[in-house]
């Protein structure tokens, strides 16, 4: 999957969108105040999401039972996004919210409950391949068409992915450019130069890969691989407004506030196994703090009633009161997240392990925790990967379990070992209200450990962009990811490679240590399930013996929606809201 969804990369702060697996059964409670009889990470099962036939390729979408078409669905969402274009998408928000516009070659077809599986979408079925997978081929469906009715090409296809290679593409995921052969060298089709390893022939495309890669069909099922037309690429300026070929398109865009879709007359049904289309229109509306979108959900008045959402959960504030009201919690969708959100620390401006190791004994996991809202909502974390990702070993380097509220003394201990204390800690974080008292309690938790903290707002449009530069002048900030597809590749590759490390990517610890380097590239060859699982498990532990972050919580989401929504459903594979899926009462 991906947090790529899987991405999936999201801010702490304000519990974010991102998540994969709907139910969960024992583990323990680590730590929090309020007594948790919900669904817990722990113990949970592992995520799993199957290749699908052919015929599981095959439109229509099956129906939804007791669905009805017409109506708005409105959403009550607290920020816009940074990009629409797909090759810039790499946050789990952008991700969800481009489903019902944007279409790749596979993508995540979610049953009833929430369950996904990989299929065709824009290609007949979920690739072949060959070579042992270094050699991947798909072929389109009829029938696609462009929001202008124009036909879907391969030459399209094509397009899309080697305009991934151009200078203005600055953020999204990479592992497509990484992996096609002499991508190294390629610099984008803009003049007129085409990629040598993408072979078209007829309505086939075919990739050849410089290494082995059984998953690179889920890789495609990413937002950030969704087509683009070769006619209508504007360049920088698809990032405001991009084109569909899916059931709907952007009538109208304000920036900052506010976004409406509405029906694409010229998608066809037949030719998508993966999305239902009831509402006529989705009204997307942006600038809702939580606490205000919460309120406003258990008020259900005028158009509220047809509200969900893509990002807001239920506010830390209103947690108890709606999921102890058995009429509230009717309308609430609670699922468990593949995500981790984690604090990287800036590994080139914080160069000693010892103090780095310092702000993982100070972290004030349970006040945090208690901040959000409870266990209801999250699980303490003590490593990178989720329990419920392939690959997750348990372990707790820095006695969270033990000492949930932080150890100032060991830490304060490490800082006079390393001759600093009193080490000054810049800290970014967003503007919401939650992420200012999380900033607050570990602003104090650190200086009680010896530290001393400048806290910086960022603005939350831009802030992945902001800690994303190399130089962004920040020691720790607030951060999330989710595997792009389930297992450790997708989340410590992208995060934890020196090779990543850059503007726009996603290395934000900047971490280069030539040892775990190693270890990721040969876990990623590693062909045994079981062997490569176990990998993973230790480059964890290696990430966090090198403190490169500070793992801070796994989420539980909760996200509420008003009385005239029907069928809200878990999309395990973008971890969002099914857009697709719900529909609006009569």
């Amino acid at each position: 999957m991906a947090f790529s969804r899987r991405n999936f990369l999201i801010a702490t702060g304000v519990v974010a969108a991102s998540s994969s697996v709907l139910t969960a059964c024992g583990g323990e409670d680590k730590g929090g105040s309020a007594k948790n009889d919900g669904p817990k990470v722990s113990g949970s099962k592992t995520v799993d999401i199957p290749v699908g036939t052919k015929a599981d390729s095959t439109g229509p979408a099956p129906e939804v039972k007791g669905a009805v078409k017409g109506g708005i669905a409105y959403s009550l969402d607290q920020q816009d996004m940074d990009h629409l274009d797909p090759a810039q998408i790499y946050s789990s928000t952008e991700a969800a919210i481009t489903v019902p516009i944007l279409r790749g070659l596979t993508g995540y077809k979610v049953d009833d409950k929430g369950g996904a599986i990989l299929v065709g979408d824009a290609a007949t079925d979920a690739g072949t391949m060959k070579d042992g997978g270094k050699t991947w081929s798909f072929t389109l469906k009829d029938g696609l068409k462009w929001e202008d009715g124009s036909d879907v090409t391969v030459e399209d296809v094509r397009h899309t992915f080697e305009r991934t290679f151009a200078s203005f593409i600055t953020e999204g995921p990479i592992y497509v450019q990484t992996w096609l052969v002499g991508g190294d060298k390629y610099e984008g089709p803009y003049e007129g130069k085409h990629l040598d390893s993408i072979e078209i022939d007829g309505k086939t495309i075919t990739f050849r890969l410089n290494e082995a890669r059984a998953d690179f069909n889920f890789t495609l099922a990413m937002r950030g691989y969704a087509l683009v037309p070769k006619k209508h690429d504007t360049k920088e300026k698809y990032d405001k407004r991009p084109f569909s070929c899916g059931p709907y398109k952007i009538e109208s865009r304000s920036i900052g506030k506010s976004m409406t879709y509405v029906r694409n007359e010229h998608w066809d049904p037949k030719t998508d196994a993966m999305r239902n289309a009831y509402p006529d229109q989705y009204k997307f509306q942006f600038g809702f703090q939580p606490l205000a979108a919460t309120d406003r959900f258990i008020a259900d008045q005028g158009n509220d009633k047809q509200a969900m959402v893509i990002f807001n959960e239920v506010a830390a504030e209103r947690v108890a009161q709606v999921l102890t009201n058995p009429e509230l919690k009717k309308r609430v969708l609670t699922a468990i997240d593949v995500a981790t959100y984690y604090w990287p620390i800036n590994t080139t401006r914080i160069t000693d392990v010892k103090v780095r190791q310092a702000i993982n004994y100070a972290w004030p996991s349970q006040q945090l925790q208690t901040i959000r809202g409870g266990a209801s909502v999250t699980e303490i974390a003590t490593t990178i990967l989720s329990p419920v990702t392939p690959g997750y070993a348990q372990f707790d380097l820095y006695g969270k379990d033990k000492k949930p509220g932080g150890d100032p003394e060991k830490a304060k201990a490490l800082l006079k070992e390393a001759g600093k204390l009193g080490q000054k800690l810049v800290i970014a974080y967003q503007q919401s209200d939650n992420a200012v008292k999380q900033a607050v309690a570990v602003k104090n938790a650190l200086e009680a450990a010896g530290f001393q903290v400048v806290n910086k707002q960022v603005d939350k449009s831009t802030f992945y962009t902001q800690i994303g530069k190399v130089d962004n002048g920040y020691d720790l900030f607030a951060a999330g990811w989710s595997p792009d597809w389930p297992g450790g590749y997708s989340v410590f590759y992208p995060c934890w490679h020196g090779k990543n490390i850059g503007d726009g990517r996603n290395n934000y610890a900047q971490l280069n240590d030539a040892g775990l380097n190693k270890a990721i590239d040969a876990a990623s060859k590693i062909e045994d399930p079981e062997q490569a699982k176990k990998a993973w498990g230790d480059i964890d532990r290696q990430v966090l013996e090198l403190a490169g972050a500070v793992p801070d919580y796994h989420p539980i989401r909760n996200w509420m929606y008003g009385s005239k929504i029907g069928n809200v459903v878990y999309d395990a594979g973008n971890n969002c809201v099914a857009l697709c899926k719900l529909y609006v009462k009569k």
